[in-house]
């Protein structure tokens, strides 16, 4: 087994502290809800305005506001002012790769259910 992989097992399988744990869980309960993946997704392609966030997430301002302020808390996201603009960001690339490995396992899990229709 590559000395990687055996790290990356080893450090799993030690218990984590309560307050680890806390953290994790937060971070997912911010990817937890359908606005929040869209703000995040129109991100992925670069920096966008609040105006321009609200239009990718098909919800009002105040809504939009709401999601921002829990991912900027989760530290997925961040801010900064442009006059009287606010720009976001996507702040922690874990979060491209998280989203990559999601949107390939659902690729392959529609692909193989493809497949077992095909056979009917």
């Amino acid at each position: 087994m590559p000395k990687k992989a055996q790290s990356r097992r080893s450090a799993a399988a030690k218990q984590l502290p309560d307050a680890a744990l806390e953290l994790i869980a937060q971070r997912f309960r911010a990817l937890s809800e359908p606005v929040r993946l869209k703000m995040l997704s129109a991100l992925m392609q670069g920096e966008k305005n609040v105006t321009q966030l609200v239009e990718a997430a098909e919800t009002g301002q105040a809504n939009v506001s709401k999601h921002l302020s829990i991912l900027k808390q989760a530290g997925m996201i961040s801010t900064r002012r442009d006059g009287l603009t606010t720009v976001c960001a996507i702040s922690d690339p874990a979060i491209l790769q998280l989203c990559e490995i999601m949107c390939a396992r659902l690729k392959d899990e529609h692909e193989r259910r493809s497949q077992h229709l095909k056979g009917l």
